[in-house]
């Protein structure tokens, strides 16, 4: 039992390094795109209206996120364990709070630290009509995704990270961080906490902790080395 314990955890290990470049990736793409558009409105004119298109654009890119994570979560899980119930739980439930923990929670107490005059907002909470559909499809999707293509999860984790970061990045935007660029340093910090650590429990941690306890770890990495 101890064993097979440990030869989890070194599996965790394992894809969380595997994905690192990934997320750092994604991270940057986000930082760089909401650079260019903050640019965009600055130039045109229309910075004052920044704050309410920043509102609209969270309003896509997190159920988006919510659908990504859904993948990512599910077509892990489907990929070690293969119990559709529990893949649909996992896909499900993993994404709707890991991504409110990600594009609300964290930008808010973040966005508090860097002195933003932040203002609670979350989507499942006061939209749920917006965001349950997008969990709903996403999971749908995941229990399909081992069968469409070899690296599935490597995709969809790295899209899903790109979402995330400039859904976090919109929400210190739209709810009290005017002048984000002003505070880069802080926003690069908040942005990497509020993506790295709630992707990564749902695209690698919170899957693959809940296999069973039989899952072939071992034969699956050397099938992943072989590709």
């Amino acid at each position: 039992m101890e064993a097979k314990v440990q030869s989890k955890s070194k599996y965790i290990l394992t894809e969380l390094i595997h994905h690192i470049p990934f997320s750092v990736f994604g991270v940057m793409l986000g930082l760089l795109m909401m650079g260019v558009l903050t640019f965009i409105a600055d130039i045109s004119g229309h910075e004052q209206d920044l704050t309410e298109a920043s509102m609209e654009l969270y309003h896509v890119f997190h159920p988006s996120h919510i659908l990504l994570s859904a993948v990512a979560s599910t077509a892990m899980f489907m990929k070690h364990d293969g119990q559709i119930p529990k893949a649909v739980a996992v896909g499900f439930l993993g994404s709707l709070a890991l991504c409110s923990l990600s594009d609300s929670i964290f930008p808010f107490l973040g966005g508090l630290l860097i002195g933003g005059d932040m203002h609670f907002h979350v989507d499942i909470l006061e939209h749920p009509g917006l965001v349950l559909p997008f969990a709903v499809v996403g999971t749908a999707a995941g229990l399909a995704a081992p069968r469409s293509f070899e690296k599935a999860t490597e995709y969809s984790h790295s899209m899903h990270v790109f979402v995330s970061a400039v859904a976090s990045i919109l929400y210190l935007l739209a709810f009290g961080l005017e002048h984000w660029t002003h505070a880069l340093g802080g926003v690069f910090v908040v942005t990497v906490v509020a993506v790295m650590l709630p992707c990564c429990l749902s695209d690698i941690i919170f899957p693959l902790t809940c296999t069973h306890a039989h899952c072939h770890h071992k034969d699956v990495m050397e099938m992943d080395h072989h590709h």
